[in-house]
């Protein structure tokens, strides 16, 4: 590595600076969209399941948990804490957020672990679509409003960056009895995305919705 040193940053003018917004997408609006994908994945796993074939619903179901597992990290590394600092109800709502997350990874795990042509395998994704369509109707009705209310939009824009790339560093597997608060999700979660990747790589398993595409 280079000892020089780097030309410092321009300075902005103090009209400038209170001008300046982040380049991103806010966490509120990031999320919002990760819902109405999740939910329509959901419903197409539940809706699908006994018409579709042991291959296709596998697939999906596949998807849907490595979407969710990454969904459900970027919200208890970000969103969550902040939910907690900044409501007046937040430690009551974190902890039935947390609780019902721990619900959704279990519920996750079980399909996960079920041959599609188990008869098994439909009450499972029933159970599935359930689930996050409440998750979806308690950051519609009780978060993603409030959040704006309180927090500025730059500071939206921030956690929205940070929340994207703990996404992608996530790991892809429900892991029901991994830490979901921070510090240790920060830690855990990253090498929990590192063990689930390889795997994911050597069994050519599907993690995005993009996968599903007919090839």
């Amino acid at each position: 590595m280079s000892d020089a040193e780097l030309p410092p940053l321009p300075t902005l003018s103090p009209e400038a600076e209170a001008q300046y917004t982040p380049a991103g997408q806010s966490i509120v609006d990031m999320l919002a969209d990760e819902h109405r994908q999740i939910t329509r994945l959901a419903a197409e796993l539940a809706t699908e399941a006994p018409s579709a074939s042991p291959a296709r619903r596998r697939e999906v179901a596949e998807v849907v948990t490595a979407v969710v597992s990454r969904h459900l990290a970027a919200e208890e590394q970000y969103l969550l804490p902040t939910v907690k600092n900044l409501f007046p109800d937040g430690d009551d709502l974190v902890s039935r957020e947390l609780a019902e997350d721990g619900a959704i990874r279990q519920v996750l795990q079980t399909l996960s672990a079920t041959p599609a042509e188990d008869e098994g395998f439909q009450s499972l994704a029933l159970e599935v679509d359930a689930h996050l369509r409440r998750h979806k109707h308690t950051a519609d009705r009780r978060i993603h409003g409030r959040l704006k209310e309180l927090a500025d939009d730059d500071e939206l824009i921030r956690l929205g960056n940070r929340a994207a790339i703990a996404e992608e560093s996530a790991g892809t597997r429900p892991h029901p009895k991994s830490p979901s608060s921070p510090p240790w999700n920060k830690i855990v979660d990253p090498m929990l995305g590192v063990a689930d990747k390889l795997r994911d790589a050597v069994t050519g398993r599907p993690t995005y919705p993009s996968d599903l595409d007919p090839k």
